[in-house]
């Protein structure tokens, strides 16, 4: 845990191949990511803001209702001196809930909790020795 504190966030993280399943849990609860609060469509997706037509019932059918913007911060500045920024991860045209992801933020693919790269990785023996030897 303190190793992780200490590490800086990447500018294009990814997701691991092979995680504990807790990743889009700790990404949402995490603070970092941009949640929608109504359900609706999104209707348009800029850099810095999302906008969401919410949805409101009428008499059992869906129906258009007010306009929600979401803003994103780019490029800003952290308590730690780090890069803090949100990367919209929805499409106009997406239909959304309450409570899904619509940007990620530092550390994030996807709305999954991503803290490093997938690497490749082999290992060879040297002059008789194995990797533990």
């Amino acid at each position: 845990a303190s190793m992780q504190r200490q590490a800086v966030p990447l500018m294009q993280p990814e997701a691991p191949f092979v995680g504990t399943g807790m990743e889009y849990v700790s990404g949402k609860d995490s603070g970092a990511a941009v949640i929608c609060k109504h359900p609706g469509i999104v209707e348009r997706v800029e850099a810095k803001n999302v906008w969401v037509r919410r949805y409101e019932e009428v008499d059992g059918q869906k129906v258009k209702g007010n306009l929600d913007k979401y803003s994103l911060l780019k490029f800003v500045r952290s308590n730690q001196g780090t890069c803090y920024n949100q990367r919209p991860i929805v499409s106009v045209g997406d239909e959304v809930v309450k409570g899904e992801i619509l940007a990620d933020g530092p550390s994030m693919e996807l709305g999954e909790l991503a803290l490093g790269r997938n690497v490749m990785v082999g290992f060879m023996p040297w002059n008789g020795y194995m990797v533990k030897a």
